[in-house]
């Protein structure tokens, strides 16, 4: 589908006819997957963009319901997203509903690229190391900073000098730019670290691999009980894939894609990727077309 024409909706209270002054929403992989703030983000990110830019309230409402979310939760869940200008208020034709913040266009882009691409390395790919110093009176800034190198995989090697893999680049790159620091930080192109020790011991101190580990189990043993032996129907296709995609959106953020020689032998990630393509192989499009016959009877 394509986007709806600027004149179709009417936005309310608030001005987003550009993208130079508005706010810019940031990645969320803090809200537990299976609450209502996660799904309710999982549902637009899938769908609000793919629906033309603009859902009904009732719709946006009633498929968080099918995933487990009740009305009072879930405009809980859409007044945050609504703080965090993911979304804002519109009408269209008099229906009210919901658009795309323009300021939110980018982390979803982003969002679509780490979730559906899943990245590995090979141990002769390139590394990006960053390199930053920011003056005391920026203490908060500091903090959003390690929180966002954090939150898309980086690994720490000394509190100003983090890791990752060379292809996450240009996503460092946006951090910096979106918190007007792009000025205090430098980033080089390195092959493999040498470290006094084993790589692989370094590595480990490096990122927090358990946790990294404990997700991609959390999510094969979803997908255990969520996959179907059987064509699920389009409403079970649509809970079951909103479900799924909801534990598998951090993972892709949280892990890098390290090496896999890096890595412990008994490493979850490839069998986590691969149930995650089965996962959208089976049940991606018959979800879209329960969206589309829930958006068709809600108006929206």
């Amino acid at each position: 589908m394509t986007a709806a024409k600027a004149d179709d909706v009417t936005v309310e209270g608030e001005d987003v006819s550009g993208t130079n002054d508005v706010t810019v929403a940031t990645d969320d992989v803090t809200s537990r997957p299976g609450s209502a703030a996660s799904l309710v983000l999982t549902i637009v990110g899938l769908y609000l963009r793919r629906a033309g830019g603009w859902m009904s309230t009732a719709a946006l409402v009633r498929l968080a319901e099918e995933v487990g979310s009740s009305a009072p939760l879930t405009r809980t869940a859409i007044a945050r997203l609504k703080k965090r200008a993911v979304v804002v208020a519109a009408r269209r034709d008099g229906v009210p509903g919901y658009a795309v913040h323009p300021g939110a266009v980018r982390m979803l882009q982003r969002g679509d690229r780490r979730i559906f691409t899943p990245r590995c390395m090979s141990i002769d790919d390139p590394w990006c190391l960053i390199s930053f110093s920011l003056p005391e009176q920026q203490r908060a800034v500091r903090h959003q900073l390690r929180r966002r190198l954090l939150w898309i995989g980086c690994g720490i090697v000394a509190p100003a000098l983090w890791i990752c893999p060379d292809y996450l680049a240009d996503e460092v790159e946006e951090i910096l730019h979106e918190l007007g620091i792009r000025h205090h930080a430098t980033l080089f192109r390195s092959e493999l670290p040498r470290v006094a020790g084993r790589i692989e011991d370094a590595v480990a101190r490096w990122w927090d691999l358990a946790a990294i580990e404990a997700a991609h189990r959390d999510f094969i043993a979803a997908m255990r009980t969520l996959l179907p032996d059987r064509p699920p129907s389009a409403a079970e296709a649509f809970r079951i894939y909103v479900t799924g995609i909801d534990v598998w959106r951090t993972i892709p953020y949280i892990d890098p894609g390290l090496p896999p020689s890096l890595l412990p032998p008994d490493w979850p990630g490839r069998r986590s990727v691969e149930l995650f393509t089965v996962l959208s192989d089976r049940l991606a499009e018959p979800a879209w077309r329960h969206v589309c016959d829930t958006l068709a009877r809600s108006g929206g």
